[in-house]
């Protein structure tokens, strides 16, 4: 029920009680009853709405979006493996969302009220000390090497109870590699500079970017610890592959945006639709959501127009609806193509109707019919 029915309805029964019941003590409490009916419902809706938005701003996923076959493929993949504790190997190019996916395991899991912690390797270096594989995820004593002034917790201890994220464990280095492959096989480490150790109580997801057998043909990665992740794999398919879903994920950044910035977004013009379609995705799901936010950002209006949108798109000669002209382009060149993306989005928003789109406009008839003439726009009277 919304907000102002219910509110209404809360009225019309505190009224009728009012009229009805002459006893104060029978009255108080029929009084509470009607409060604590009508809006426990409505604490309950809010507290579920304020999860959802904590979620969005905070990144933590609800699900995973698409609706195309490989996708489903991925979620039929996700909830089959999600409940277990075996090792999963997320494989995809950069920005399909690895992370994502490895945050909907765990959400789904039953480690979900335990952390969710990352290790990236791209950041570790191969030699020892900070940033080493050892001194991040087993983390140090003071004193364990030069620059240890304190006790540091690694990443293994501090995802106990829940799921450790080792991302891109195809740029580790030979010798980190080893010390890895042995903590999987024994699940028991030490702080460096300590001889206490320890169980890792933890399910272990990692992920990838690189071609790993490549790598072990090149004696890169070691085999072993190849099979000692590989133990269910699942491949994340790029955004070029999934057009269908640029849309729907193109929906789900802008009310996190709207969210964000105090945005009130509603669409896609249909122009800026064209253009997302056509744009080859270099960068994945991450180059989407980054270009979706610069939109929002850009735009002073209800929507999104293709002028909004970040100038690698505008200038993509592949696109074939780019509207900046490759190499320089003069403004009165810009100022028609803005201003027929401008015509072409009233008469969207008013199905074709050249008259309804001309009051939008605050224009003529007149001059409506000149302008469609001259940029060659077809309507409907």
């Amino acid at each position: 029920m919304e907000f102002n029915a219910l509110q209404t309805e809360t009225l019309r029964q505190v009224d009728d009680a009012l009229h009805h019941i002459r006893a104060k003590d029978r009255l108080r409490q029929r009084l509470q009853e009607i409060i604590g009916n009508n809006f426990a419902a409505v604490e309950s809706g809010y507290q579920k709405k304020f999860q959802e938005l904590r979620e969005l701003m905070g990144g933590t996923p609800s699900e995973l979006i698409g609706n195309t076959r490989a996708m489903q493929e991925v979620e039929r993949q996700v909830r089959q493996i999600a409940s277990s504790d075996a090792v999963v190997l997320i494989r995809g190019a950069a920005g399909t969302g690895k992370e994502h996916t490895a945050r909907t395991l765990h959400r789904m899991s039953e480690r979900a009220s335990g952390p969710f912690v990352i290790l990236n390797c791209d950041s570790l270096n191969a030699g020892e000390g900070f940033n080493s594989l050892e001194s991040e995820l087993f983390g140090y004593e003071r004193g364990a090497f030069t620059g240890a002034t304190a006790r540091h917790l690694g990443k293994a201890e501090q995802a106990n109870g829940g799921t450790l994220f080792i991302d891109e464990v195809g740029s580790l280095p030979l010798a980190a590699q080893t010390k890895l492959l042995q903590f999987l096989q024994d699940r028991r480490f030490s702080r460096l500079g300590s001889n206490i150790f320890q169980n890792a109580n933890i399910r272990i997801i990692a992920s990838t970017g690189k071609d790993l057998e490549i790598l072990m043909q090149q004696g890169l990665f070691r085999e072993d610890l190849y099979y000692r992740l590989n133990i269910f794999q699942i491949k994340l398919p790029e955004l070029s592959q999934r057009k269908t879903d640029i849309l729907l994920l193109a929906d789900h950044f802008i009310a996190k945006m709207n969210l964000k910035y105090g945005k009130k977004i509603q669409r896609l013009s249909t122009p800026a639709i064209d253009m997302l379609m056509s744009y080859h995705w270099p960068g994945n799901v991450r180059e989407l959501e980054n270009c979706i936010e610069h939109a929002c950002l850009a735009t002073t209006d209800v929507s999104i127009n293709a002028y909004d949108l970040p100038p690698t798109l505008q200038t993509d000669v592949t696109s074939g609806t780019s509207l900046i002209p490759e190499g320089p382009a003069s403004l009165s060149t810009l100022l028609r193509s803005y201003e027929k993306e401008i015509l072409m989005e009233a008469l969207r928003k008013n199905n074709g109707n050249l008259s309804a789109a001309g009051r939008d406009l605050q224009v003529s008839p007149r001059m409506m019919h000149y302008k469609v003439n001259k940029y060659g726009i077809e309507v409907q009277e």
